[in-house]
């Protein structure tokens, strides 16, 4: 047997004619669809990026224990395993985050390994001399902001040939045309792509003509949209277009599969980490809570040899953790005890259902739990979103290693059920939005699919919170994420406490400065999302400042702008820069 795993990143699943979209020009997916199963319900398990490729390699869940980060020496690699095991494991990559700290051990567990450099500010090419950057209508602003680097590297990809997609492709056509004879390899190719920033070639763009005449705008900030209705429509066209050479290559190896008769004995699995919002619910980006199926809810497609079905759907709710054990059991290696995933033999045969209830979220933010037909997100009890903790023996976050203060007030925490007898660090851990503000909503997608109108039913809360702790418990989730949650270790909670908490979340909103002034309801979130940015030696004067403010300046209703606009005198303008998308992102409620 042989395995070709195709991966994308920030796949749009409604983007895709598979899954009903009429205008994205995506021939080859519909093409794949004829030769897969297609999964209407696929979901996310660990998000962003690197979190979910730990679950790729693991089969377990990732967000309960920590945030972004290498393997941990403890962890259960599904390429390892395979290599270990006789199957060659190849990997060809321009995922860049592979090579910072918090990606650093992934592609070292398979056999070989190839990269293309140079997406999203890779810091690639060096220039001291700055790049020539057009004006543009929302320029990228982030830590560490790889904006300029991007601008150098687009001056080495002027054609298409010279783009970290068409390189990776040609260097996994070339394995697959040099290797289509031999047995027992895993081929993971995976693109950056369609990520943002949206760049590709004009052939691409000309599939999706339109009238834009604003500035130039193809990277988005992950943060609330303030662009004009147009601009908003030439972003989607942007990303349509870069689908669209997703699909161009994705033609390539299915015609090479084709060419070499590699169906009788090679699966494919097509996946994506997670989807992205482009305008939809007012907001840009994938790390925007809370994690509606826009971002959760994947495309996924597999075909599978010993069974031969194509052309088929399946209603069976499987997740990112079902590769692992899937590719183990296609080459007959034995799936570790600590994978919570399950093998999709049966499932792609025959829809057998494989779980009741499936968990997906980013470290400390909400807790979300679905079923198929209902989905529950799980915000913490108190607004601090306290007690957190991380645990690793691989102190490394995305770009760094944790600095000296993280690690100056280290515990040692007794092992955990899959950490294989190793004790491991824990350290205090803060989520940058608390997801307090969310609560706890429940949606029923079966009268309500866009989770638009969130229902009160205490005995399907009840229900999901069973779920939803089981699977924690399976995870060996620490206790404290139970603590945070409000939720008993056995899933047993009454409707009274349910209604308790939720008066209490209502309470806790209200702001007393000992001032006589009112608040807009906004202005109190952004209030309490700066006390939680604030260090704690400024938090009085921080607040004494603000009563300053208002007896002087004589308000009487302190409004988002104001309280924006305080903000800005009290943070250094490189950081209100960065946090400013942060605190917009504290308004919401759902």
């Amino acid at each position: 047997m042989k395995a070709i795993m195709l991966m994308f990143d920030s796949l749009n699943r409604h983007m895709l004619p598979n899954y009903g979209c009429d205008w994205v020009k995506a021939a080859n997916f519909e093409r794949l669809a004829e030769k897969t199963v297609t999964f209407n319900n696929c979901y996310a398990g660990s998000l962003p990026c690197m979190p979910a490729r730990r679950e790729l390699h693991t089969g377990r869940y990732n967000f309960l224990h920590r945030s972004w980060g290498s393997l941990e020496p403890f962890d259960d690699s599904m390429p390892e395993l395979l290599k270990k095991n006789g199957v060659y494991t190849h990997l060809v990559s321009d995922h860049f985050h592979y090579w910072e700290d918090g990606g650093a051990t992934y592609h070292s567990r398979y056999n070989s390994w190839e990269f293309s450099r140079g997406q999203q500010g890779d810091p690639w090419k060096g220039h001291v001399k700055e790049p020539d950057i057009p004006e543009c209508e929302n320029p990228r602003k982030i830590s560490l902001d790889n904006w300029k680097q991007d601008w150098v590297n687009r001056e080495y990809m002027n054609s298409e040939d010279k783009q970290p997609m068409a390189k990776s492709f040609n260097k996994g056509l070339e394995f697959i045309e040099t290797n289509c004879e031999e047995d027992n390899w895993f081929l993971q190719l995976e693109t950056f792509d369609p990520h943002e920033p949206f760049f590709t070639q004009q052939k691409y763009k000309d599939l999706y003509p339109h009238d834009y005449k604003g500035k130039h705008f193809d990277w988005i900030n992950y943060n609330v949209v303030t662009e004009s209705k147009e601009a908003v429509e030439h972003m989607r066209y942007e990303y349509a277009a870069l689908v669209s050479m997703c699909d161009e290559y994705l033609g390539k190896v299915l015609d090479m599969m084709d060419k070499n008769n590699m169906w009788e004995d090679t699966m494919l699995i097509v996946n994506t980490d997670h989807g992205l919002l482009l305008g939809e619910r007012e907001w840009w980006g994938k790390n925007i809570q809370p994690y509606y199926n826009e971002i959760a809810q994947i495309p996924f497609f597999v075909w599978d040899p010993r069974s031969k079905v194509k052309n088929e759907r399946r209603n069976a709710l499987v997740q990112t953790i079902d590769i692992a054990p899937t590719l183990l059991d296609l080459f007959g290696v034995e799936i570790p005890k600590d994978m919570e995933g399950k093998p999709l033999k049966e499932t792609v045969e025959s829809d057998k259902k494989i779980r009741d209830a499936a968990l997906f979220g980013v470290f400390g933010a909400q807790v979300n739990c679905t079923d198929s037909r209902y989905i529950y997100m799980r915000g913490p009890v108190s607004r601090q979103n306290d007690p957190l903790f991380e645990y690793t023996l691989m102190p490394t976050r995305m770009r760094s290693m944790y600095s000296v203060d993280d690690l100056s007030d280290i515990q040692l925490q007794e092992p955990f059920d899959f950490t294989k007898s190793c004790r491991v660090i824990k350290t205090k851990a803060k989520a940058w939005v608390s997801p307090f503000n969310f609560g706890s909503p429940l949606y029923d997608l079966e009268n309500d699919p866009m989770q638009e109108n969130p229902i009160e039913n205490f005995e399907v809360e009840q229900k999901m919170i069973e779920y939803m702790a089981a699977l924690m418990k399976k995870n060996d989730a620490p206790q404290e994420q139970f603590e945070r949650l409000g939720i008993p270790k056995n899933g047993k909670i009454t409707i009274d406490e349910l209604k308790k908490q939720r008066e209490a979340r209502q309470k806790a909103n209200e702001v007393d400065l000992g001032v006589d002034v009112e608040w807009e309801e906004s202005a109190k979130l952004i209030y309490w999302a700066i006390m939680r940015m604030m260090p704690k030696q400024r938090v009085m004067s921080m607040q004494q400042g603000l009563v300053n403010l208002v007896k002087k300046s004589n308000i009487q209703v302190i409004t988002e702008k104001s309280i924006l606009g305080f903000a800005k005198n009290i943070f250094p303008p490189d950081k209100f820069s960065i946090l400013s998308g942060f605190l917009k992102n504290a308004t919401r409620t759902r």
